[in-house]
């Protein structure tokens, strides 16, 4: 396969500009979905993400619906804890909660005691996406950043400002070292396993390292991010929320960077020369009709022509009240451009 033949998405994070746009949106697998709706009726969301054909199949609807460049698998941030035997559920309405959140040093010796030993419903559940989509639609995969799992292990479920977790930082520097390297095997582990299954390329999500100041991230979470997706050899996207004052590192080490919609692109790429950017559509304007959709996307486009090559994304991932012909409209749009 010459360099020409490869999918688009691939061509885009080598570098190098394809005939036409790649696009693919974060959580488009999922709730916006009627046919995703349907499959996990009566379905956990942890047990759906263990079902091999079950993950499969939401893998792969939101090529068939849409026809996006790539499919993102369809699993979540908690499912490498739960695998290595945390106790979290996913509760509705809430998000993950944790039956004994990690706050003492004596918490921290019994959690990194814990191993991912099977992961062949990752592998497998992969696999079968990879036999459906074929050669031409990657799968990409993707794991939570260790900075966001720990927040969540520390908190106990989801938090606005994460103050548990960033006191742990200062308070206790060794635990906190041991928790987070904990984290980035782990997630590097779950990347390793979707590449085996034949994930092309990964993504690193960081829900929550926008609320770090810049120093804590350099000194205190960078060298785990890095740590995680040393060694994958996929190309690797790092993207976070709030993370604009973060962009130089989160580039290290990585082909690619997720832009969030709060930072132009072309700001982006000029403080990230010669870095493929991903992004960053406003996940609002999907509601605010076509028009203004249209000239937000196209605004997006312009400013990404100034990186090597650009992945059209959302700035954030796909609502769940989102009407999927708005997608499937922006797709087609994309690829015209």
């Amino acid at each position: 396969m010459t360099a020409s033949d490869r999918p688009i998405i691939l061509q885009a994070l080598a570098g190098t500009r394809p005939s036409r746009l790649p696009v693919w949106f974060m959580r488009q697998a999922g709730r916006s979905l009627p046919e995703y709706r349907h499959v996990r009726q009566g379905v956990a969301m942890l047990e759906a993400c263990l079902r091999p054909e079950l993950a499969a199949e939401i893998t792969c609807q939101p090529v068939r619906r849409h026809g996006v460049d790539a499919a993102v698998f369809f699993s979540d941030i908690m499912v490498p804890l739960a695998m290595a035997g945390v106790d979290v559920t996913i509760t509705s309405g809430v998000g993950p909660v944790f039956a004994d959140p990690v706050r003492t040093a004596d918490d921290v010796d019994q959690l990194v005691s814990r191993r991912l030993d099977d992961g062949s419903a990752i592998v497998e559940a992969v696999r079968l996406a990879v036999l459906e989509l074929g050669e031409t639609t990657p799968v990409l995969g993707f794991a939570g950043a260790p900075f966001t799992l720990a927040a969540y292990l520390v908190e106990g479920r989801g938090s606005r400002d994460h103050l548990a977790a960033r006191a742990m930082m200062h308070a206790d520097p060794r635990s906190w070292r041991r928790l987070m390297t904990w984290c980035a095997e782990l997630s590097r582990t779950f990347l390793e396993l979707q590449i085996e299954g034949g994930a092309r390329a990964v993504q690193l999500f960081d829900s929550w390292a926008g609320s770090l100041t810049l120093a804590d991230h350099t000194a205190h979470v960078a060298p785990y991010s890095r740590l995680a997706l040393e060694g994958v050899a996929v190309p690797r996207i790092h993207f976070g929320t709030g993370t604009g004052h973060l962009l130089e590192e989160m580039g290290k080490g990585v082909e690619a960077v997720g832009i969030d919609y709060r930072t132009p692109l072309d700001e982006a790429a000029r403080r990230l020369p010669g870095k493929v950017l991903q992004g960053n559509i406003d996940p609002a304007r999907l509601a605010a009709g076509w028009e203004a959709l249209e000239a937000h996307a196209r605004d997006v486009v312009e400013r990404g022509r100034a990186a090597p090559a650009h992945i059209v994304n959302l700035g954030h991932g796909v609502p769940p009240t989102t009407d999927p012909q708005v997608l499937t409209d922006l797709v087609a749009w994309v690829h015209e451009q």
